[in-house]
């Protein structure tokens, strides 16, 4: 009887430990695959594209060629932030537009908007030079439109601010704006 517990529990220990080397290899190859490794970004941006906060920007749906430089600027600490500097680092530098394109082609999910102002602002030709009329984004600017005010006001004080430099054309536009002026255009484009 002791001599099949004992090979009962070396058998368990046998098919323990193959489990164990499986999963560890099962991992390793995963954390090779980049789609697999994308997946980590479902943990603040939504596996539905809904980011789980609104301070968090949407990047389902975003222009290719914003999230090639954020994902640039973030690994290069030229946009610097203590979740998104690391995370970005494991992206490799071959990788990088491969990692844009996975979610540029995601579609921009419905999200409920506040009331829309009830007009355009003043003064905001300026960004629809870049961001587009509908503020839907195109070379080189981001959609801003469906955006959240609270992750928009935030990006553009820190623009203001000089804690983000990573676009000087946004640090200048952004610092000729007051706070409440800020405060109206995030609140219009995020009714958009």
């Amino acid at each position: 009887m002791r001599a099949i517990q004992t090979m009962f529990k070396l058998l368990l220990r046998v098919v323990l430990g193959a489990a164990a080397a499986m999963a560890m290899v099962h991992a390793a190859n995963a954390a090779d695959d980049l789609d697999a490794r994308l997946q980590t970004c479902n943990a603040c941006h939504g596996a539905d594209g809904k980011p789980i906060s609104a301070a968090i920007p949407i990047i389902w749906g975003q222009q290719t060629a914003y999230l090639v430089k954020q994902i640039h600027d973030y690994r290069a600490k030229d946009r610097d932030n203590p979740v998104m500097t690391p995370l970005a680092a494991t992206i490799k530098q071959e990788e990088t537009r491969k990692a844009a394109a996975y979610f540029a082609a995601k579609t921009w999910p419905a999200v409920a908007h506040p009331a829309a102002a009830a007009s355009e602002p003043k003064g905001m030709t300026v960004c629809k030079a870049c961001h587009q009329p509908n503020f839907e984004g195109g070379l080189p600017a981001p959609r801003l439109a469906g955006q959240s005010y609270e992750y928009l006001v935030e990006a553009m004080r820190s623009f203001a601010d000089g804690e983000r430099t990573n676009n000087a054309d946004m640090v200048k536009i952004m610092q000729e704006l007051s706070a409440a002026k800020r405060e109206e255009i995030a609140r219009y484009i995020s009714s958009l």
